[in-house]
C-alpha cells in the first residue's frame, strides 16, 4: 500500500494535465481534471495497486479481470473515449459517438501528461503517439475522434509542443457549447 506515492503522482499527473489544459486555451476545463482518483472508489485500489511506472488500474485488472476503479473513472470523466460509448437505436448496438473536441483537447493533454510521468526523465515528444499506435488496433473509439487526436499527437512527435498547443488552441468544435 502506497498511498502518499499514489497521491503525489497523481497529483502530479493533474497539474501537468492543468498546465496542458491552459496551454490547448480549456484552461477552465482542465482544473476540474481528475478529480474522481481522490474518491475512496478510485484511490484505495489506486494506493494498493502502486506501481509508479504505470496506472495501478492496470495491476487492478491483471489480478481480477477488471478494475472497479478504471470503470469508476470512465464513466465520470468525458475526456476519455470510453465515456464516449452509446446505445445506437438505428443497428441496436453500443457504438463509439464522435467526442466533442473540447474533451479531445483534454485527452490530449491527459495522455501527454501520463506519457511525462511514466516515462519520466526517458520521455520524449515521440512516447504518447508510439503509446497511441499499440492500442490502435484494439481501441473501441469513434474514427472521427481518434484521427483527430492522432493528427495531433503526430503533429506533438514532429513539430513539438509549443506549435501543437498553439495549434490545438485554435481549433473550434461541434457540440462544444452544449456539454
Amino acid at each position: 500500500m502506497h498511498p502518499i506515492k499514489h497521491f503525489i503522482t497523481i497529483t502530479h499527473h493533474r497539474h501537468k494535465v492543468i498546465a496542458h489544459c491552459f496551454k490547448a486555451g480549456i484552461g477552465f476545463q482542465g482544473l476540474f481534471h481528475d478529480l474522481s482518483k481522490y474518491t475512496f472508489t478510485e484511490f484505495r485500489p489506486g494506493a494498493k495497486y502502486y506501481q509508479g511506472t504505470r496506472s495501478p488500474n492496470e495491476k487492478e485488472r491483471e489480478l481480477f479481470g477488471y478494475s472497479l476503479a478504471w470503470i469508476h473513472h470512465k464513466g465520470r470523466n468525458k475526456h476519455h473515449f470510453e465515456y464516449w460509448n452509446d446505445y445506437n437505436p438505428t443497428t441496436k448496438r453500443i457504438e463509439p459517438v464522435r467526442m466533442p473536441v473540447k474533451y479531445v483537447k483534454e485527452m490530449f493533454c491527459d495522455r501527454v501528461a501520463a506519457s511525462k510521468i511514466y516515462q519520466g526523465k526517458n520521455y520524449s515528444n515521440a512516447h504518447p503517439i508510439a503509446y497511441f499506435e499499440k492500442g490502435k488496433t484494439t481501441r473501441f473509439i469513434h474514427k472521427d475522434t481518434s484521427d483527430l487526436l492522432e493528427d495531433w499527437l503526430i503533429m506533438l512527435k514532429e513539430q513539438g509542443e509549443k506549435v501543437t498547443f498553439k495549434h490545438i488552441k485554435k481549433v473550434k468544435g461541434y457540440n462544444d457549447e452544449n456539454i
